[in-house]
């Protein structure tokens, strides 16, 4: 079965009646996880940009809690999941701004681990690319949201 282009579902969409959208929402809803997260960001939490990056920085900070320290290949692959789950939470909020902001939480996070990040080729990896991706969101910003996380990424 060949997908549809988006104009194509766009257009179908437009034609259904408000009944037959919900329909569609919650079918959709049921067949992956990703997608029930999607709508339940748009339909709850997405009027208050704020409170979400919160939750979303408490849900870092609970996976931090619970890193593997002692063993850097466990540790790798559990910085693997954080940043899989930040990237997704990321995804859902299309915003720049919520972007630099919780990839920064993120670097911050690392940093403040003690997680010898310098001496693994692959989280020093891991990091500068992270890293590198938040310098270039950065200049897609204002020029006055660019100062600002500019300063505060001189630490990193």
């Amino acid at each position: 079965m060949k997908a549809a282009t988006v104009h194509e579902i766009k257009q179908e969409l437009s034609s259904l009646s408000p009944a037959a959208l919900a329909d569609l929402c919650l079918r959709l809803a049921k067949f992956k996880k990703d997608n029930k997260e999607l709508l339940t960001y748009l339909l709850f939490e997405a009027a208050d940009i704020r409170e979400y990056i919160a939750g979303v920085k408490k849900e870092i900070d609970l996976e931090f809690e619970e890193l593997p320290k002692p063993n850097l290949y466990l540790t790798k692959k559990s910085l693997r999941k954080v940043l899989r789950i930040t990237t997704r939470q990321i995804r859902y909020t299309s915003s720049p701004q919520a972007e630099v902001e919780l990839l920064t939480y993120f670097l911050n996070k690392v940093r403040q681990s003690g997680i010898p990040v310098d001496k693994h080729p692959v989280l020093t990896n891991l990091y500068k690319g992270q890293l590198k991706k938040v310098h270039s969101v950065i200049a897609t910003l204002h020029e006055d949201l660019q100062y600002d996380y500019k300063k505060e990424l001189k630490d990193l």
